[in-house]
This record gives structure tokens, sequence and C-alpha cells, in this order.
């Protein structure tokens, strides 16, 4: 296959390496930090489906690193009603700005995790049960759906729960696999995947193999403690990278 001389290569291959590092390290994220590098770069119909696959060969790259068996009953809730929540959210799509709704999301992660970080002691949630599991995995399902911010919500709930690192990435990794893999297959089915975003698939995805695989090799030297204080501040970056890549756009109308 040959590659395509207008395809902006020194972003494209650092946005791989940069996300697929943070990915192997945090079990989560690839997204939002290539799109850093990749929304000025690529058209949102290459940067959107080439983000969504190589998350999706970074999660199945860092499976070794989650060294916990999943129980179905906690994984269940989750992939189940985010099963369910991805269409919805398509639906949504067509009645929303979703540049207003990445600016809102942006900005309540800026503030909410930054609060967290702050705090003495993170906040525990231990109610709701598998119901409360459930009803996280749909809003991360529909959050997809509009933007490609599948584990936002997801990520933060299990943190706030409490669970330790390997679950909390054990449950999180497969739920991402199943969500990643629903949103390539659709976009397959509606015609998105082009010539073109093979081209960059073979580009961006060799590219991030080895620092995805050094990322998970570090993830085994982190703490519980350093890794909810990573998975916060992850986030808070992620709300500020959505506020800027946002903010352009609502000036511009």
């Amino acid at each position: 296959m040959t590659v395509d001389p207008s395809l902006p290569l020194i972003p494209l291959i650092a946005g791989a390496c940069v996300a697929g590092f943070v990915q192997g390290l945090s079990g989560f994220a690839f997204s939002l930090v290539a799109l850093s590098f990749w929304a000025w770069s690529l058209p949102p119909t290459l940067a959107g489906p080439l983000a969504a696959f190589c998350s999706l060969i970074g999660q199945v790259l860092g499976l070794r690193a989650a060294r916990r068996a999943v129980p179905l009953g906690r994984l269940a809730p989750f992939v189940l009603c985010g099963l369910v929540g991805v269409p919805v959210g398509v639906w949504i799509l067509r009645y929303l700005d979703p540049v207003w709704f990445r600016a809102g999301i942006g900005a309540i992660l800026v503030v909410y995790c930054t609060i967290l970080l702050l705090a003495a002691r993170l906040p525990r949630i231990h109610h709701g049960g598998r119901a409360a599991d459930g009803v996280v995995g749909f809003v991360g399902g529909v959050m997809g759906g509009i933007g490609g911010l599948v584990g936002v919500v997801p990520t933060l709930w299990c943190t706030l729960r409490g669970w330790d690192k390997d679950m909390q990435r054990a449950v999180m990794q497969i739920f991402f696999i199943v969500m990643h893999t629903l949103t390539i297959t659709l976009y397959a089915v509606h015609g998105v995947i082009t010539t073109q975003t093979l081209h960059v698939f073979a580009i961006a995805v060799p590219s991030m193999i080895l620092p995805t695989l050094a990322g998970a090799w570090a993830y085994r030297f982190l703490s519980d403690h350093a890794f909810r204080r990573m998975v916060l501040a992850l986030l808070a970056c992620s709300g500020v990278t959505l506020l800027v890549g946002t903010v352009p756009e609502l000036l511009a109308r």
C-alpha cells in the first residue's frame, strides 16, 4: 500500500506514539490525547475512525496489563447498557450541537477533576450497585455515539468507586474493546472507512505498538493511589483539550 504524500506524517506519528504510551499506562485516553495532535492536521472523517481503530488496537495490546479476571456480574452492566447507549447517542447527535457538547464536557472535566485532585481525600461512591453501573455504562455509550467520548464518565465512576487499579483497568479495557468494536463496525457499515483511512491506519498502528507496550510495562510500577491521581489528571487534561479544540469553532460562528 503506497503512502499518500499529502498526509501530515509528523503529527500523525507523534500523536500515535504519545497517545499509545498514555493508553498503555492508564488503560484509556488514546482518542483524547491523539486528537490533540490530529484535530489540527487531519479532517474529522479521518481523525475519528483512526482514533477509534488505534484505541481498539491499544486496548488489545494492553490486555496483559490487566492481571485480574473480571467478574461477569461487574462487567455486564457496563457493556450491555453501553451497547444500548451508542445508537441512542448517534440518534441524539442529529438534534444536538456536538461542538457545544464537547465544550460543556470539557468545562465539567476541568473543574470537577481539578477539585478532586486538590482534595486531601477522594470521595467514595458505595451505593447504587449494578443498576448504577449500568446507568454509567449507558451514559458512556451515549457520549460515545455523540462525540466519541465513551470512556470519560465510566472511568471517573470507577475511580470514585474506589476500585484498585487492576480491577478498574480490567473492567474498563473490556468495556472499551466492545464499544470501539461497535463504533468501527458502524463506521464500516456507513462507508466512513475509505482507502485513505486505510492509509493512515497503516502509518499510525505500527507507530503506536512499542509506546503502548512501554506504557503497559510502566503501569506495573504504579500504586493504586498514584494510578487514581494519574487518571484524574488525564481527565482534567482531556477537558482542557476539548475546550481548546472547541473554543475556536465557537468563536468562528
